[in-house]
C-alpha cells in the first residue's frame, strides 16, 4: 500500500518511520496540508494520513476519489474535519486512532491549570533577567475547590482522576454520563446550568458536534464564577472566542488556559514569531496576562507518538487484508 501523509513534521516522519519497520508501506511524507488544491497530490496513493488541520470536504473527497484513494487514515480522535456523508457516497473508509494516551492530553491540561494559577509563565520571566521579586505572583491552592470535567470519556475521565488527587471536589457533565466510573470514584454528573455555577475550573474533554459547538459561550460564561478558569485542550470551537475575550475583558472569569483555538489552522504549527498576526482575537487573547495558550501541544509526548503511529499503520493493515475496522468511522 502506497499512503500519502498530509501536513507532517519531524515528530511525525520519526514516529512513523520506526513503526512502519512492522509493516513496510511505501510512505511519502508532505508538510503541506491537505486541501482542495493539495489532494492532486494523492494520485497514485492508495491511501492519506492527515491531521486535525487537513481539510477534507466534499469538495476535497472528490478529488480524492478521482485519483483512486480507497482509505482515509486519521492520526487522531477527532473527525469533525471530515466530510463523512461525502466519504460514505464516494466509498472512501475512514479509520481514526480513538485512543493514543489519555494521560499525555490530561497531564498537559493539569500542566496548564498549575501554571497558570501560579504564575509559572511570568515567575520564570523574571527569574531569568535576574528578578526574583514576588509581587504580583500571588497564586491559589487548588486543594478544595471544584473542578468541572465536561466530558468523561478515556481523557476527561484520566482529568477528573488526577485533580481528585489534589483534593478537588469534581463535578461532571456528559450527554451520555458513566454514572457507576462516577458512583465509583465519588464524583458527581450535574444538569449543565449548575455545572457552569459550581465550577472553580472548567476543563473540556468533550469531541466537538453540533450540540456542542460554542458551548463555552455568551451565556455560559455568565453562569460561571468570576474567578473561574476554562481550560481547553479539546477543539477549539468548544469556545465562542469572541465571548471569551469579552468576558476576560470585563473581568468576569478568572482567566484561560487553551491549547487549541477556533481558528488555529492559520496558525499553529508555524513560526510566527517575525511576522505579524493578522487575527485580532488570537492577537488579543495573547495581550492577556491570565492567559495561557500552547499550540495544540498536548498530545505530544514520545508515548502517543509511537502509540498514533502503531494504531494508524495498524488500521491500514487492517482494511488492506480485510481484517475487523474496529475504529472505523460512520
Amino acid at each position: 500500500m502506497k499512503i500519502a501523509f498530509y501536513d507532517t513534521r519531524v515528530y511525525d516522519k520519526a514516529a512513523f518511520s520506526a513503526q512502519n519497520k512492522n509493516f513496510l508501506y511505501d510512505i511519502d511524507f508532505f508538510d503541506f496540508r491537505l486541501n482542495e488544491k493539495t489532494a492532486l497530490a494523492s494520485k497514485n496513493y492508495d491511501a492519506v494520513c492527515v491531521f486535525v488541520n487537513d481539510n477534507l470536504d466534499k469538495k476535497v473527497i472528490n478529488v480524492l476519489k478521482l485519483n483512486g484513494i480507497k482509505l482515509i487514515l486519521l492520526r487522531c480522535a477527532g473527525f469533525n474535519n471530515v466530510d463523512l456523508n461525502a466519504a460514505k457516497d464516494a466509498g472512501i473508509t475512514v479509520l481514526r486512532v480513538p485512543m493514543y494516551s489519555p494521560y499525555s492530553i490530561a497531564e498537559h491540561a493539569v500542566a496548564l491549570l498549575l501554571a497558570l494559577t501560579r504564575k509559572i509563565p511570568q515567575a520564570y520571566l523574571r527569574t531569568r533577567s535576574g528578578n526574583f521579586t514576588l509581587d504580583g505572583l500571588t497564586g491559589r491552592n487548588l486543594h478544595g475547590l471544584t473542578a468541572g470535567i465536561l466530558g468523561t470519556g478515556k481523557i476527561g475521565k484520566v482529568m477528573a482522576e488526577i485533580l481528585a488527587g489534589f483534593g478537588m471536589n469534581i463535578v461532571l457533565y456528559d450527554a451520555y454520563p458513566d454514572k457507576n466510573w462516577a458512583e465509583s470514584k465519588g464524583f458527581a454528573y450535574l444538569p449543565l446550568i449548575d455545572f457552569f455555577k459550581q465550577g472553580d475550573v472548567i476543563s473540556l474533554h468533550c469531541p466537538l458536534t453540533n450540540d456542542t459547538k460554542h458551548i463555552i459561550n455568551e451565556n455560559s460564561l455568565k453562569l460561571v464564577k468570576h474567578d473561574a478558569i476554562i481550560i481547553n485542550t479539546g477543539r477549539g470551537a468548544l469556545i465562542d472566542t469572541h465571548s471569551l475575550v469579552k468576558a476576560l475583558k470585563q473581568g468576569k472569569i478568572g482567566g484561560a488556559a487553551l491549547d487549541v483555538y477556533e481558528e488555529e489552522s492559520n496558525y499553529f504549527f508555524n513560526d510566527w514569531s517575525v511576522d505579524v498576526i493578522r487575527d485580532d482575537v488570537l492577537a488579543r487573547l495573547l495581550t492577556f496576562p491570565n492567559v495561557i495558550i500552547t499550540s495544540h501541544q498536548a498530545f505530544l509526548t514520545s508515548n502517543a507518538l509511537n502509540s498514533i503511529a502503531e494504531v494508524t499503520l495498524a488500521n491500514a493493515n487492517a482494511f488492506e487484508n480485510g481484517k475487523e475496522l474496529v475504529n472505523l468511522v460512520e
